[in-house]
């Protein structure tokens, strides 16, 4: 099933008429809770979102930092071997002696490079993984959120049909805690 905040919105809205037609003062309190509570939960969903969206953005931009890390280890090892072979041929002696002794300096250098790129893409490996990991967290706290507040607005529409204030207390009950929970994803980040 699909949400449709457009939907919920012309709902809302067709509630809010009735009330007016009614001129109940208890009616046009709920209806104003509702759409108070309508804009906290298209906010909350919307950020909802947008969190999800980047918990996802940082996980793949660890994933390249991660593969850039193999990469430049895999260099390492390749620059490792190749200095290990020329440490052998110089010890053998004879005409390329200094050759080697010269490639054995060149595949050290070589290697401190691809270990110094190696330990940055996994420094920016763990940073995105943390970015990501923080996004993700805030995602769900708005998920709670947009919930709580969601549900405030289905017992504000109880309260309209039933004229029962236990509802509409509920209502605002939730929206409070959703508001709060909205309020925690970003200050406990």
């Amino acid at each position: 099933m699909t949400h449709d905040p457009a939907l919920d919105a012309h709902e809302h809205t067709e509630h809010a008429e009735h009330a007016a037609h009614t001129r109940d003062p208890f009616i046009s309190r709920v209806s104003i809770t509702v759409a108070v509570l309508a804009v906290m939960a298209a906010t909350a969903g919307s950020l909802e979102t947008v969190e999800a969206s980047r918990a996802i953005s940082q996980s793949s931009e660890a994933v390249l930092a991660q593969d850039k890390a193999i990469d430049s280890w895999n260099e390492y090892q390749a620059d490792s071997l190749k200095r290990h072979m020329y440490e052998i041929a110089s010890a053998s002696g004879g005409p390329r002696t200094q050759a080697y002794l010269k490639e054995i300096k060149d595949e050290r250098e070589s290697q401190d490079k691809a270990r110094e790129k190696a330990k940055e893409a996994e420094q920016e490996r763990d940073v995105r993984l943390h970015d990501s990991a923080t996004h993700e967290k805030r995602h769900h706290w708005l998920t709670g959120a947009a919930t709580l507040v969601e549900i405030g607005i289905a017992l504000s529409t109880v309260a309209i049909i039933t004229t029962r204030r236990t509802f509409w207390f509920s209502a605002m009950g939730l929206g409070t805690v959703g508001t709060a929970l909205f309020a925690f994803a970003y200050l406990s980040a």
